[in-house]
């Protein structure tokens, strides 16, 4: 019997065991891999977006700086060549003065506008404080006196702020007699962008600070900013460098924190604009990331020590299970799918019925179709025939050639009917032309003629001086025509006096609309079903309505039918009109 101490029997978990832990070690070291390749390039997608949107920013500033200070520019030159303020500085009349700065303030959009005479006094001022002051040694007023063109100056205020004028001599009969002073506003640009950015500043030439998110910031240069920002210590800037690690070294600090440094260049006088944009968007965003990763190594190495510590026997269990599982599962497949396969085999024969039934119902209504739109032709060429008979037995052959001829021209419109009609089963046209609905009217009017002349009709038409166009068939158009007329002459049956009113009209569509003044409708849900009539038995089919409703729709218009307030029915046909410009497209 084998002892099972032996180094034998303890091999088996031995070697589980340094399987075990080979697994662990690579899950860790894949891990770390992962979480630190991950870092660097998400650090670096995210960092180098950052900075291109902060230089896109930049753009956008010194633009709008370049902007402002263009606009101004013009100001001076533009007020030292108005007369009324030249002549104030004559005449020394300076009553209107200010309101007309204050007129050409609201225009300009500058800080402030103003006059000063050839002694340096203000004048004229949008702001009526500074009237009467004098500006004798200031730069703006002993430059503009020696310079021809205007004169733009930087000016530190007593309140730490910069101000920034142009300035411009006014003269008079080749006399200096005063100075223009317009004030730009750049402070609004510094609201705008401590808004936005974290920090931004704008340096003339020589270095100098001018304009700054940072109060503190004016009046120093970049170096000397940057260095009055308070100092961490050792701890604070080891804690910080923990937690920040996810960015890339930092090119300066602001209030303590790591920040990007972005310049661009203002193309004024060499003047410099930078911005400095905090990296947290960058180190939230990659932290997110870095966090699934972690948790979702967490859960891999969790499961694999699941999986790991599992028994053989259990595996062994659940294997034999999911093999049961696995048969009884086929066997309910292989059931179904020989039930599948009879319920196509059955769906299979009442699809050939059913096609065969569609095939049957089709031929039916064809049928039906063609025998209620050929009895209109059939009573015309009996009429035409009778006639011709007639002029035969009054030896007038030549009026009866004229029968022949509409008889003839009857029979290819029956030909066409029954190619036509195919179209309400199969719902589907033919090539279409263009079609003179004034012309389709006349001959289906001239069709009818036999009927309406028998039944004593009054006929009233109203039709445009212009001729209406649409795109169909002709012989479907005046198939709908005859229908709309066989009807309401059908409910003007019983009238004393029957009248049919016909408009046809042109706008935005082509409106065909015949009324009648019989009895009106009393269903209109199943108007234009087919086989719907309210005739006698064998007086009509039903298929007048339901067809002409079928072309019109193959058409793009639509019928429409409703009472009229007066009495009677009025049907209204509504068809997209053929204008010049789609003619000559087509």
């Amino acid at each position: 019997m084998r002892n099972p101490t032996s180094p034998a029997s303890l091999q088996g978990p031995r070697t589980t065991s340094w399987r075990m832990r080979l697994v662990f070690i690579m899950l860790v070291a894949v891990a770390v891999a992962v979480v630190f390749v991950t870092n660097r390039l998400l650090t670096d997608r995210f960092t180098e977006s950052t900075r291109n949107r902060a230089e896109l920013r930049l753009v956008l500033y010194s633009g709008n700086l370049l902007s402002e200070l263009r606009q101004n520019a013009v100001v001076p030159q533009l007020l030292a060549r108005d007369p009324t303020l030249i002549s104030a500085l004559n005449t020394g009349d300076y009553a209107q003065s200010t309101q007309r700065l204050i007129s050409f303030l609201e225009e300009i959009g500058a800080a402030s506008l103003t006059m000063l005479d050839r002694d340096g006094r203000t004048v004229a001022a949008t702001d009526r404080s500074l009237l009467g002051q004098s500006h004798r040694q200031a730069p703006y007023y002993v430059d503009a006196l020696r310079s021809k063109d205007t004169v733009f100056k930087v000016l530190e205020s007593e309140t730490g702020q910069y101000r920034f004028t142009y300035s411009r001599r006014v003269e008079s009969q080749n006399q200096v007699v005063g100075v223009i002073v317009v004030d730009v506003d750049l402070a609004k640009y510094e609201r705008a962008w401590a808004g936005i950015s974290d920090a931004v500043l704008v340096a003339d030439s020589e270095g100098r600070i001018i304009l700054a998110t940072e109060p503190r910031w004016r009046g120093l240069s970049e170096a000397e900013a940057l260095a009055r920002e308070p100092v961490d210590s050792a701890i604070e800037r080891a804690i910080q460098a923990t937690q920040s690690w996810t960015a890339l070294p930092a090119d300066a600090y602001v209030r303590g924190e790591a920040v990007m440094r972005v310049e661009g260049r203002v193309a004024f006088r060499g003047w410099r604009i930078a911005s400095f944009t905090t990296y947290a968007s960058v180190r939230e965003k990659v932290n997110g990331f870095l966090a699934l990763e972690i948790m979702g190594f967490a859960i891999l190495l969790a499961l694999a020590f699941w999986v790991m510590n599992r028994k053989t026997v259990v595996r062994m269990a659940v294997f034999q299970r999911e093999s049961a599982e696995l048969r009884a599962l086929n066997a309910r497949l292989q059931r179904e799918i020989a039930e599948r396969e009879r319920v196509q085999e059955n769906l299979a024969v009442a699809e050939q019925t059913l096609a065969q039934s569609s095939k049957l119902a089709a031929l039916g209504e064809m049928s039906a179709a063609v025998s209620h739109e050929l009895n209109q032709p059939l009573a015309a060429m009996k009429t035409y025939l009778a006639g011709a008979r007639l002029l035969m037995s009054r030896n007038r052959p030549d009026e009866a050639l004229s029968s022949f001829q509409r008889i003839d021209d009857l029979l290819e419109r029956m030909g066409s009917i029954t190619r036509q009609l195919k179209s309400y089963a199969r719902q589907s046209g033919d090539t279409f032309e263009p079609v003179n609905l004034g012309d389709a009217l006349s001959s289906a009017l001239s069709m009818m003629e036999p009927q309406l002349r028998q039944r004593k009709v009054n006929i009233t038409r109203t039709l445009p001086e212009e001729p209406v166009r649409v795109m169909a068939d002709r012989v479907r158009v005046e198939q709908v025509m005859i229908n709309l007329l066989r009807n309401a002459m059908d409910a003007t049956e019983g009238v004393d006096e029957p009248t049919i009113e016909i408009l046809l009209a042109a706008g935005e569509t082509a409106v065909l609309t015949v009324r009648d003044n019989g009895h009106g409708i009393d269903n209109f849900d199943n108007l234009f079903e087919p086989f719907y009539t309210t005739k006698q038995p064998g007086d009509g089919v039903g298929l007048g309505l339901a067809i002409s409703s079928g072309i019109v729709n193959d058409l793009g218009g639509r019928l429409t039918a409703r009472n009229a307030s007066a009495g009677g029915a009025v049907f209204e046909v509504q068809l997209p009109i053929l204008t010049e410009e789609t003619r000559a497209a087509e």
